[in-house]
């Protein structure tokens, strides 16, 4: 190769090697929404619609409401805060109940953002920490029915993200988490392994749920309570049905048990019927337990 050729051969190294590296993360706009959806690969937040569904149509976890709107106005507030960990039973509007809170207390404070984190991407929380680190705004980071089914990983990035390393945690993040076990381990997580990998993972399994201050569970919902939601369903979407509570008890056993979500689907299954009997229309509600 004769000196001539050296900067052709530079310049087409530089061209790869740009053709090659990652395109540049967008600069986030806050200003565009009140919630947002984590890309992690990307590194981008996906702006998304406010959530419809009003805190008092949520009934029988009055404790819970309570002590998440106090929790979310304190953060809004810039005072100390618990991470926040609901668990408990399916359809019993654990990730409802957060939403549904932060949409009551995002219109008393424009500066409160929710940004929705998908389980399997825990392992970018430390990176999504430290870019909301600093900003003007105060961050809710959710993440909806979080376990680690794999383990090790994920549950070291959460607690990495939790901790905060040297810098500690950013103090205008509170992450919030559903799940349906107390301690967001499978069961039978390390059992494989003999007694001694049983024990570390039982360690591990409580180090990680002991990140969150606040523990709020959700137990299965009993029948006064189950009726009520029907009722504050039905009310909402304008329907009048002579035997509801009647037929609403029968779809809960059909189903298996009581819950928000049951209830929700019932009233969804009663809206399309009467739908069926007079050929009018039934508007859709934005009702979503869960």
């Amino acid at each position: 190769m004769n000196d001539a050729e050296v900067p052709r051969l530079l310049v087409r190294i530089a061209e790869a090697l740009e053709r090659l590296a990652p395109p540049p993360r967008p600069e986030p706009d806050f200003a565009a929404a009140r919630v947002f959806r984590h890309d992690a690969r990307r590194g981008a937040f996906l702006p998304a619609p406010d959530f419809p569904l009003e805190l008092d149509l949520l009934v029988g976890v009055e404790r819970q409401k309570a002590a998440v709107l106090r929790t979310l106005r304190r953060f809004a507030d810039g005072r100390p805060v618990n991470h926040v960990l609901l668990w408990g039973a399916r359809g019993t509007g654990k990730s409802s109940l957060l939403k549904a809170a932060f949409a009551t207390v995002a219109r008393e404070t424009p500066a409160l953002r929710l940004v929705e984190v998908d389980r399997d991407e825990i392992t970018a929380l430390p990176a999504l920490f430290d870019d909301l680190r600093g900003r003007g705004e105060r961050f809710v980071v959710l993440c909806d029915d979080l376990s680690f089914e794999e383990g090790a990983a994920a549950a070291k990035a959460l607690k990495s993200a939790l901790e905060g390393g040297v810098s500690g945690p950013p103090g205008n993040v509170l992450f919030a988490a559903t799940s349906n076990r107390r301690h967001l381990m499978p069961r039978g997580h390390g059992e494989d392994g003999g007694p001694l990998k049983a024990a570390e993972d039982a360690e591990e399994e409580v180090s990680v749920s002991d990140r969150f201050g606040l523990w709020l569970g959700f137990p299965p919902m009993d029948q006064a309570a189950y009726l009520a939601a029907v009722r504050g369903y039905a009310e909402r979407r304008g329907l009048t049905e002579p035997d509801l509570e009647a037929r609403a008890l029968q779809w809960s056993r059909q189903r298996g048990g009581r819950s928000g979500r049951v209830a929700w689907q019932f009233i969804q299954e009663l809206a399309g019927e009467q739908t069926d009997d007079d050929g009018k229309g039934i508007p859709e509600a934005d009702l979503r337990p869960g």
